[in-house]
């Protein structure tokens, strides 16, 4: 059975909130060794909590175990043309090594998608690296496509995208 909880996230656990995920994102990728907090991170409640992204964590009782976002899409990419059709990105899962490989990023992700579709979202788009264990095959398995694969060799960033129309 499982443990855990699935909330939005309330104001007053932004900081453990924040410092979680800075945390996560730093493990994954530590060539971000001294790199500043990312934006959308150092202005988590105007962010987040106010107008069209959302963040979702899980709880095993008090303990903070995973996280997923999502934030319009910001047209940073050339190769993709999102105008006219409202688009989220999902950014910032992530789960502790002792819940991974038991639903529990599938569930986060789920419940992260029904707030997409009840805000009137199109289209899910996220990019990914080869070089996380299991993250394409993952994303696939909710439903995501690949549309592009850059071919920097060092980050080959892969693009994907789910239509919920």
């Amino acid at each position: 059975m499982n443990s855990w909880t699935i909330t939005s996230v309330n104001p007053d656990a932004i900081d453990e909130v924040v410092s979680f995920v800075d945390s996560a994102r730093r493990a994954l990728f530590p060539m971000l060794a001294g790199a500043p907090l990312p934006a959308d991170l150092g202005r988590f409640a105007a962010t987040y909590l106010d107008g069209d992204s959302h963040f979702l964590i899980a709880r095993d009782q008090a303990r903070l175990v995973a996280a997923i976002g999502y934030l319009p899409y910001d047209q940073r990419f050339a190769q993709l043309d999102y105008r006219g059709v409202n688009t989220v990105e999902i950014v910032r899962l992530f789960v502790l090594p002792d819940y991974r490989r038991c639903g529990l990023a599938q569930a986060l992700f789920q419940a992260l998608r029904e707030c997409a579709v009840n805000a009137g979202v199109e289209l899910l788009y996220l990019h990914t690296h080869p070089f996380l264990p299991g993250a394409i095959s993952f994303w696939e398995r909710q439903g995501f496509e690949i549309i592009d694969v850059e071919q920097d060799p060092l980050w080959r960033t892969t693009h994907m995208q789910l239509s919920l129309s």
